[in-house]
């Protein structure tokens, strides 16, 4: 056993001098050459920059794409010759080359999402193109919706709405985080070392219909993604203008009502400065016995400006506040026996209030046409305050097990970068150069035994916890013919500090530990409708601080390896296929359980699985998308009967025809599968799967839309989330463990009237 932990780690090192070693490599070739050249920005007509946009030499079909600010370089070019410049989701432009010294500047217009339109590149994120299409053929008219626009992640509710979605994704449940990074603008969503558990990403700040793009990936494979990266990470980016301003109503079952205003407050002629502000109300009493009285405000806004022409500042301001009641989770055998029906409760005094609000200032500036430094510098204010009862009597016969989780945090950070294109010999590509700072001081973070939310029976955990995070990381692009190579390399400190207050005297707790880990990614472009890609890096399983410090002697940052291997094909020019094989190694998983204040040991393991990703244009106003992933989790020093890691779901399916005809009639009807699933090590319990299909229908008008949505279509029983939970009921000798749900919603019929201005 000794010698097969020291080839491993003789392996892992090798791995990394690998590496570095390929990076190095890239770095050298950048070197100037001559030649025809000529150079160019692409912008909308808002002024705005665009990324990723194909330039194309009609002539001899050599082509470039725009890089982050909108800028490109074109080689072999002539006067005369024709430049075609296009991108999903705009009209494709045309240029033609009548100096080779001037800069060029090319406008593209707006323009519905056409399949055919894409070309398979080394530039093209087919994961990115895919939310795109999402997001522009599919509402979005929640923060769950949001989340739901990435393909393979699952999400589920168990706490009346105010809470964090419970994340499903790569054979990992997630909890509400612990292994997804997830960002709106540079701004971080997670929180570290949360009083509910490691990770914590409450998005309910983000108003839905202000979101412009995601981008996200899967897999440790990201040198400018670090903490938390493990199964893949999410950037919500929200519109720096505003198209037209709105109002909107949304009245539903069960008292539940949404009032949306936006409001263009600067758009100035030549586009340098833009601002808007957004706000909305949302309540429901839910589908509950017991009413969840869930209530959410939120307000954001957001001012950009043009110091010139090519160095932009924006601000961003948003708060949001939110308080609930909830039923909790119900265990099954209360319901067998008619004690509660699937929408009663047993503890009805559960749920929680919060509020967060944050401040973005970003700074890009360009240093030449083919350089720029982004800064951006974040700070938000937290609270937090959640009621709980998983246990009902088992641990207190008379008073009842609830449980009070509190803080309040501040966060603050930076994350500053260099980019820079170039070209060598026969080469062309970029490099980056960044850093990172985040630090968290969670105050007063709170585990107490309480009583209908009224009275605090005794305090379980209570301290302050400081923790420190500075990343990194240097990448590197090289392209040459229809090879692409992405190297990288990142470095991560941390400082874990934790101030016991139930200590008798005063004493900080402190570790602190480095890491590096090392990406490479390689892509072949077999022609404009093929690519084939392989992906490759190591990350880390993210741990709370409380997790360091009382596991002193076990890895504090353990290394996770993964790999993808796969392919985008066009096979017909209105289809997309995406798919891959991906594997992911964890050296260790060690969990903090916020619930219960105590740490669950999970050593080694494996996950891997096949993703794929089809959409599918039949006409140009009806859509058909598909994502199927399969995932097989395991602990690897585990007996087979005892290596099942709980609720990781095996197999997850979500498919879905929308319609948008011209004349402004829209509509959808969306399928979602999970399967059954091991809710225990030895898969005696189990988390019964389920399958839910939501419908939409509507019209836009010149300034109205009017909408229909039914969520649940067929009325079916399901469960939301489910926990193999050990409890017992008040009248019971004995306890037992089975599986504890929250419903999932009922046929759930909601109206919209939206007005344009």
């Amino acid at each position: 056993m000794v010698k097969t932990k020291e080839l491993f780690d003789e392996n892992i090192e090798r791995m990394n001098l690998y590496y570095i070693f390929i990076f190095i490599l890239l770095i050298l070739f950048q070197n100037d050459v001559s030649g025809q050249v000529i150079s160019g920005i692409v912008r909308d007509n808002n002024h705005e920059f665009i990324a990723g946009a194909q330039i194309q030499n009609l002539r001899n079909n050599i082509h470039t794409h725009t890089g982050e600010g909108g800028n490109f370089e074109l080689e072999n070019v002539v006067n005369g010759d024709t430049i075609k410049v296009s991108h999903i989701g705009y009209k494709s432009n045309y240029a033609v080359v009548t100096s080779l010294i001037d800069f060029i500047e090319i406008v593209l217009q707006v323009k519905s999402i056409s399949l055919d339109e894409i070309v398979i590149s080394p530039k093209l994120n087919a994961l990115n193109i895919i939310s795109d299409l999402d997001i522009q053929i599919t509402p979005v008219n929640s923060s769950q919706d949001i989340l739901r626009q990435i393909p393979g992640l699952f999400i589920g509710q168990h706490a009346g709405g105010g809470k964090a979605e419970q994340i499903f994704l790569r054979g990992f449940d997630i909890d509400h985080g612990t292994d997804i990074a997830i960002s709106v603008d540079g701004l971080p969503v997670n929180m570290v070392s949360h009083a509910h558990g490691q990770g914590y990403a409450d998005l309910h700040f983000l108003i839905p219909e202000t979101l412009n793009n995601i981008d996200f990936g899967k897999g440790p494979y990201y040198a400018n993604k670090g903490n938390l990266n493990t199964a893949g990470y999410v950037n919500f980016n929200t519109k720096d203008a505003l198209d037209n301003s709105l109002i909107k109503l949304e009245i539903g079952e069960f008292k539940t009502q949404r009032v949306l205003g936006m409001l263009d407050l600067i758009n100035t002629e030549d586009s340098k400065t833009k601002s808007y502000i957004a706000t909305e109300f949302i309540s429901s009493d839910g589908p509950f016995e017991s009413p969840q009285n869930f209530n959410r405000i939120n307000f954001f806004g957001k001012l950009s400006k043009k110091i010139a022409e090519f160095d932009k500042v924006s601000f961003t301001f948003s708060h949001f506040t939110s308080e609930w009641d909830a039923s909790g989770q119900i265990p099954q055998r209360a319901v067998d026996r008619g004690l509660i029906s699937r929408f009663g409760a047993i503890d009805d005094t559960e749920g929680g209030q919060t509020s967060r609000t944050n401040f973005i200032a970003k700074h890009r500036k360009f240093i030449s046409n083919n350089s720029y430094v982004t800064t951006t510098l974040f700070y938000s204010f937290y609270e937090f305050e959640l009621y709980s009862n998983f246990t009902f009597f088992l641990e207190d016969p008379i008073n009842g097990d609830q449980i009070r989780q509190r803080e309040n945090r501040n966060l603050f950070g930076l994350h500053s970068e260099y980019y820079q294109t170039f070209k060598a010999n026969q080469f062309t590509g970029n490099w980056e150069i960044g850093i990172q700072i985040r630090a968290d001081k969670s105050k007063d973070n709170e585990l107490s035994h309480t009583l209908n939310r009224q009275t605090t029976l005794n305090q379980i955990q209570l301290g302050d916890i400081n923790e420190t995070n500075t990343g990194a990381y240097i990448n590197a692009e090289l392209n040459f013919g229809k090879w692409t190579l992405n190297s990288g390399l990142r470095f991560d400190y941390f400082d874990f500090q934790y101030n016991d207050a139930l200590f008798t005297s005063y004493e900080t707790k402190s570790s602190n530990k480095s890491i590096l880990n090392p990406k490479l990614n390689i892509l072949y472009n077999f022609d404009k409708n093929l690519q084939f890609y392989i992906k490759s890096g190591k990350g880390f399983h993210s741990n709370d601080t409380r997790v360091v410090l009382t596991k002193g002697g076990e890895k504090t940052l353990p290394a996770a390896f993964g790999t993808d291997a796969g392919f985008i094909w066009k096979p017909i020019p209105h289809m997309l296929i995406n798919t891959a094989y991906w594997y992911l190694f964890s050296e260790q998983e060690f969990v903090y359980v916020g619930d219960a204040g105590i740490v669950e040991p999970s050593g080694q393991t494996q996950r891997h699985g096949v993703d794929l990703s089809v959409r599918y244009q039949l006409s140009k106003w009806i859509f058909w998308d598909l994502d199927a992933n399969y995932s097989h989790a395991r602990a690897t020093n585990e007996d087979k009967r005892n290596n099942f890691i709980p609720l990781a779901p095996d197999f997850i399916l979500v498919s879905e025809v929308q319609v948008r005809h011209p004349s402004g009639i829209y509509g959808g009807l969306e399928f979602r599968y999970m399967d059954d699933r091991p809710a225990n090590t030895d898969n005696s319990i189990t988390a019964k799967g389920y399958s839910v299909t939501n419908l939409n229908i509507g019209i836009e008008l010149k300034r109205l839309n009017f909408g229909l949505q039914i969520q649940n279509l067929f009325d079916t029983n399901w469960n939301e989330t489910q926990f193999a939970t050990k409890s017992k009921l008040a009248n019971e000798l004995v306890p037992f463990e089975e599986i504890h749900f929250t419903p999932g919603t009922p046929f759930f019929l909601k109206g919209l009237i939206e007005y344009n201005f």
